[in-house]
């Protein structure tokens, strides 16, 4: 019997899927908008090496590395040609760039270049995992432990539905420089040619990623990334029979995804939503709206309305941008998301004498 999905009384009945675990979540706002056991501790095979690309990307993007440096193939890190794992098949003692690394990280899900890279950066695979293990504590992941780069069985190497989703979304946001390689479906290395293993990458044109993975203890697993017009989803499936059955449950779970959320405008930026009062200004209330576009994922057909929460003790000076509130937006009288009211213009302090007097009408006032 397949595990029953969470309830979203928003949007309807999501679909049942047999995947142990599995989860939808909006790129957008992080909201996940249907989900099974989403927080169950389950291996993450190779997975696990979104981790090990996401750490190397930030590390490029800071500077840490750079994309032409060379990195040494340890006989620790090197593939010795077994079917029983996935190879880059990087020469023993040779060296590769980091860019190269880096795609066959991701296209080949090559455990030789995970641990030469690891190996590069920490001098160890278990120096790299605690990279891993930090970094996933800094993005929030709280069911997920990781005991090396690669995703190989190791009881103590867990990760969920959720968190894995979060870190799709953290590759996404954080590595727009690097991002484009998920969709590559191919790399050519050491005159061994490989297709990616993300099957949906050969027959959806909005999908652009991110990563399969499999053992026999964690089943077939794939999260996906795809975007349709202006919204984009990410889709986790864990634990399930085959490579086929992945990839026919994602596109189930974007399918529905896409035919039952839209996304909304609630309203545009720098638009006057409401006017906040102050005091000792020169002036006694000041304009205030969205800084940013607010873009929300909300099923279709529902009716968005918005609330306006002030803060009550605002004082000039204030200058434009200040955080002067919040507008709440529900659906059915649900809250489905909020964000920040500022302040459209500057307001300056007024001088002592007007402080004065709105200082005693205020006191009168009361």
């Amino acid at each position: 019997m397949p595990p029953l999905a969470a309830d979203n009384s928003l949007a309807g009945t999501p679909p049942a899927l047999p995947a142990k675990a599995w989860l939808l979540m909006d790129f957008d706002s992080g909201e996940v908008l249907a989900s099974a056991n989403a927080d169950e501790a389950l291996p993450p095979a190779s997975l696990t090496k979104m981790m090990t690309s996401y750490i190397v990307e930030q590390a490029l993007r800071t500077g840490k590395l750079k994309a032409n440096d060379l990195v040494s193939v340890s006989e620790n890190a090197w593939c010795r040609g077994s079917s029983a794992e996935s190879c880059m098949y990087l020469p023993l003692n040779s060296q590769a760039t980091v860019i190269d690394l880096l795609r066959g990280i991701i296209i080949q899900s090559g455990n030789d270049a995970s641990k030469a890279i690891a190996e590069h950066m920490a001098g160890s695979e278990e120096g790299f995992a605690k990279l891993m293990n930090a970094e996933a504590q800094r993005l929030g992941m709280t069911h997920t432990h990781f005991m090396n780069p690669t995703g190989l069985p190791d009881p103590d190497h867990k990760s969920s539905a959720r968190d894995l989703a979060i870190l799709a979304r953290a590759i996404i946001r954080d590595s727009v420089d690097y991002y484009p390689i998920y969709a590559e479906r191919e790399f050519k290395y050491n005159g061994i040619k490989q297709g990616n293993r993300n099957a949906l990458l050969y027959t959806d044109p909005s999908v652009d990623g991110l990563k399969t993975g499999h053992t026999d203890a964690a089943g077939y697993c794939l999260v996906t990334s795809a975007k349709r017009n202006n919204m984009r989803l990410i889709s986790v499936i864990l634990n399930t029979q085959s490579a086929q059955a992945r990839a026919d449950q994602t596109r189930t779970l974007l399918g529905w995804g896409y035919s039952t959320f839209e996304k909304a405008t609630p309203i545009q930026p720098n638009t006057v939503v409401t006017k906040a009062k102050l005091s000792f200004g020169k002036a006694d209330t000041v304009d205030a709206g969205l800084a940013t576009p607010w873009l929300l994922t909300v099923p279709r057909g529902q009716q968005v309305q918005t609330a306006v929460e002030l803060k009550s003790d605002l004082e000039a000076p204030l200058t434009k941008g200040a955080v002067v509130g919040k507008v709440v937006a529900t659906a059915n009288g649900k809250p489905i998301g909020e964000a920040p009211l500022t302040a459209l213009t500057d307001v300056e302090r007024a001088g002592l004498l007007l402080r004065l007097w709105q200082h005693v009408t205020q006191l009168f006032g009361k």
